[in-house]
């Protein structure tokens, strides 16, 4: 098994070499293998209660790619030169609201939580939802939360790509309401229960970035004593 500290610098040295890669080689594919592992650290990803409130839509239609890049303008630079090219998301209202069927079959068939825990459970998400974080006063303040956890899932499989040298770049380059409707000519939204969250494209970089930039350690990290 390898050391702890050997480990914890080959992380950091994939995250000094990931960067929002704005120019893909297009004769070099990410192998299936390799994107299989990437896609399986997003589906692994911790959500809010659990919920899972995303789809990753991979996009390989030469035609529909085509159309994304007419429509989505941070896409650009990308399409179609990126080995692939992912569409992440979230679930609406009708899905994540205490009391959809989705909530209830996470819970009871996959979360395998008994049926009296559920109702327990759901009372509680409830609470949460009317009034820790006051989500229930219109359509969009869910769907907006169950956007913010599908960036846990971006960018774990944006890191793991790094660790294995494979290169990505998230896109929310694009106006929401022409994507939607895009997305939902294509079939894909499923009546009202998905919307596009965020955009990402994974490949191999054509040439290095300049170095890293970050603010100081000390200017974002504050130690409450």
């Amino acid at each position: 098994m390898r050391e702890k500290e050997v480990l914890k610098q080959e992380i950091l040295d994939a995250f000094h070499f990931r960067h929002a890669t704005k120019e893909f080689d297009p004769n070099n594919k990410i192998s299936e293998d390799d994107f299989r592992f990437i896609l399986e650290t997003g589906r692994l990803s911790p959500s809010s209660f659990g919920f899972e409130p995303w789809r990753f839509i991979i996009v390989e239609n030469a035609e529909f790619r085509e159309k994304i890049k007419n429509s989505a303008w941070g896409t650009y630079g990308k399409l179609p030169n990126a080995s692939h090219f992912m569409i992440i998301l979230a679930r609406t209202k009708l899905d994540t609201q205490y009391d959809s069927d989705y909530l209830k079959d996470q819970i009871l068939n996959v979360a395998r939580i008994p049926e009296d825990h559920m109702v327990k459970l759901l009372k509680r998400i409830e609470e949460f939802q009317k009034v820790d974080f006051n989500l229930l006063n219109d359509d969009r303040s869910l769907y907006d939360w169950a956007c913010k956890q599908t960036y846990i899932a971006l960018g774990n499989m944006m890191s793991a790509a790094s660790q294995i040298g494979i290169d990505s770049c998230p896109i929310e380059g694009f106006n929401i309401e022409t994507m939607n409707k895009l997305l939902d000519e294509e079939g894909l939204l499923e009546n009202g229960h998905f919307g596009i969250s965020v955009m990402v494209a994974f490949g191999y970089r054509v040439k290095d970035p300049r170095p890293k930039a970050r603010r100081p350690y000390d200017d974002i990290v504050k130690w409450v004593k």
